[in-house]
């Protein structure tokens, strides 16, 4: 059963959410704020985070970029519910490691659609790093903070950079939103990655900078 850690200050919506997780066979963990959303996290270790960006002692931005901070949830797939629908907002959130971003009042449709995308994303990155491990004897732990090491494989700075997002698993459409480009353009740079690195998918794209950015820095 997967469990999900839903952090939302308004109590009725916390527990509306709640129940329409715990209707798909869900297990729901609850926290109404920020502050605890973070202990209940590194508690608990969820599959998934659902959190409110604007709420009391710590927001969802803070949220965010704590999780990421820490190795047991760096990972975890992270969805903001908001109020506001401002663009910049939106790429703020995408920007400090969020997977996806919701309007409220959420559609109970677009809830779970939301949640059962990012739980199966996360599941194909996992079996792809323990599949490449198994084959190569070798365990990645790849350090997503910059995408630097990438410019290496002879990529532009922003083919590098598509390419870092790329490879935790972003759909073009996510790293357009990210980087501030159309789709088209995130396509292109794809295209010229493919090319560069002598690979003709994302997921071989993706493997060879999972591997890069896993190897030791020299100091």
């Amino acid at each position: 059963m997967k469990k999900i850690l839903v952090i939302e200050d308004q109590a009725p919506m916390r527990r509306n959410i709640a129940l329409m997780l715990e209707m798909e066979g869900f297990a729901v963990i609850t926290a109404e704020n920020g502050r605890i959303g973070v202990e209940q996290a590194l508690k608990d270790c969820p599959d998934l985070v659902i959190c409110d960006v604007m709420m009391p002692e710590l927001d969802g931005h803070g949220v965010v970029q704590t999780l990421r901070a820490s190795p047991e949830t760096a990972t975890v797939p992270f969805i903001f519910l908001t109020a506001r629908s401002d663009k910049g907002d939106l790429r703020i959130g995408m920007n400090f490691g969020a997977d996806d971003y919701l309007i409220k009042p959420v559609v109970r449709e677009d809830l779970l659609a939301a949640v059962e995308v990012r739980l199966a994303r996360a599941e194909a990155i996992e079996a792809r790093l323990q599949s490449a491990t198994t084959a190569n004897g070798v365990g990645f732990s790849p350090d997503f903070s910059s995408h630097e090491p990438l410019g290496g494989l002879g990529l532009t700075n922003r083919e590098a950079e598509v390419l870092l997002w790329v490879a935790q698993g972003k759909s073009n459409g996510d790293v357009a939103g990210i980087l501030g480009m159309s789709e088209k353009t995130v396509k292109q740079h794809m295209g010229s990655v493919f090319e560069k690195l002598g690979v003709e998918n994302r997921n071989a794209a993706a493997m060879l900078a999972v591997e890069v950015l896993s190897r030791p820095k020299v100091k």
